[in-house]
């Protein structure tokens, strides 16, 4: 971006990104995302979730659900029974989240071929011009 044109600075531009990225960081995830879908259809346990989501670890289903609580996309429900049942639940904020994550993986798969198609014509004429030089 140039300076010239815009009269933007690097500074002004990462001041004013920096937390929606961070933001966007964190919902945009690997494993956040799994868990907001996983638990969009009401109160999920915890091993339910372990179990649910392939390739998570312990650890990481803990620190990612502790973080998404934290950012208040989740509420955590302790019942007092013996042992402990904990239920995760999405926030209002994280079913608008959720409603976006629908429309975002529909575009994805609408739009899908056109994306392997361009590539593969990309990748095809910038390997002509390889084996031209």
């Amino acid at each position: 971006m140039s300076q010239r044109n815009t009269g933007v600075t690097p500074q002004v531009v990462n001041a004013h990104a920096c937390p929606v990225r961070e933001v966007l960081d964190r919902v945009s995830g690997k494993w956040s995302v799994q868990i907001l879908v996983a638990a969009a259809h009401g109160p999920i346990r915890f091993t339910e979730l372990e179990r649910g989501i392939e390739g998570i670890s312990r650890r990481m289903l803990t620190l990612t659900l502790r973080n998404l609580e934290r950012d208040g996309l989740v509420t955590r429900t302790v019942h007092p029974t013996v042992p402990p049942k904990v239920e995760y639940e999405l926030t209002p904020v994280a079913r608008e989240l959720h409603e976006t994550l629908l429309r975002l993986t529909g575009w994805a798969e609408r739009n899908r071929v056109f994306i392997a198609e361009s590539r593969a014509a990309y990748d095809l004429e910038h390997d002509r011009e390889l084996t031209d030089a």
